[in-house]
């Protein structure tokens, strides 16, 4: 596999960018060096960018969070998160897992993902016993952000309820400032093994991409997304016929270290049945 240096090659081929964005853009705290210059640039080429993120919030909030990092609305086209997607089904129940699910949500995680169903007719509960589904956004600061068990016990009474699981990120981890953290995912995982429906909401259902590739009205042969996770980023790239572009910065970063051969990326493709265009070693120019 090609280890790319630097985006500039890549303008030269495509058009429009879906670019994830913890793990290529930012760190969970700073952008990467050379981030905000290298969007500058492809903005200067009038390339389109939308950002798609499996965040268990609203797209608004993430816009505020990258604009407090100095990556404001000028250098991309839009937004897409999990939980606006997530937000969107709540508030329409049409799709069938959706439909019967009551108002009543047994949440675990934290209240700044509430978001995901604000000015909705939705109320929270920590009892799972007086609740209608569980709404799972990912760990919370009280009980721990690196590993699944403190919150066996919720998990566990969601089951036993029989609760169904709406889970806002299907990310079982990502990297916070050199950090390995879990993710709403790695709940849905464990609560699967206990017996329990759960629908995942984000990449790499092919239905989150629909709102990122009609903003960015471009063939699918002009568009690359560019990520750092096989299994949801390369992955959703791939069901959505564009090319899968791996960047080399977040999870990849830490599973492979600062640098990976291209047959160690290979192998890693093949174990994840994904197939990126080339490997970017991080997004700048």
């Amino acid at each position: 596999m090609k280890i790319l240096e630097s985006v500039a090659p890549l303008a030269e081929s495509y058009d429009g960018f879906i670019l994830d964005i913890w793990g290529v853009l930012h760190d969970g705290e700073k952008p990467y060096p050379g981030v905000p210059e290298a969007l500058r640039e492809l903005r200067a080429r009038r390339k389109r960018i939308v950002l798609l993120s499996n965040a268990p919030r609203r797209s608004w909030t993430v816009g505020e969070a990258l604009a407090g990092m100095g990556l404001g609305a000028e250098l991309f086209d839009g937004i897409v998160t999990s939980g606006e997607v997530a937000w969107t089904l709540l508030r329409d129940r049409t799709h069938p897992y959706f439909a019967p699910l009551g108002r009543r949500a047994f949440h675990i995680g934290p209240e700044r993902d509430l978001s995901v169903i604000e000015s909705l007719d939705i109320s929270v509960t920590r009892d799972a016993a007086a609740a209608d589904f569980v709404l799972n956004t990912g760990p919370d600061f009280e009980h721990g952000r690196e590993s699944v068990t403190p919150y066996l016990p919720m998990l566990e009474a969601a089951a036993a309820a029989g609760l169904p699981m709406v889970c806002t990120n299907p990310d079982r981890a990502v990297m916070v400032a050199g950090q390995r953290l879990i993710c709403a995912g790695a709940f849905a995982d464990r609560y699967m093994e206990l017996g329990g429906p759960v629908i995942e909401i984000g990449k790499p259902d092919p239905m989150v991409y629909e709102t990122v590739l009609a903003t960015l009205g471009l063939p699918a042969h002009r568009i690359a997304a560019v990520g750092d996770t096989p299994h949801t980023d390369l992955a959703g790239a791939q069901a959505v016929g564009v090319d899968a572009i791996w960047a080399l910065t977040g999870l990849a970063g830490d599973h492979f270290g600062p640098n990976p051969t291209p047959e160690a990326l290979d192998a890693e493709a093949a174990r994840e049945g994904v197939t990126p265009k080339v490997a970017l070693r991080s997004l700048r120019w």
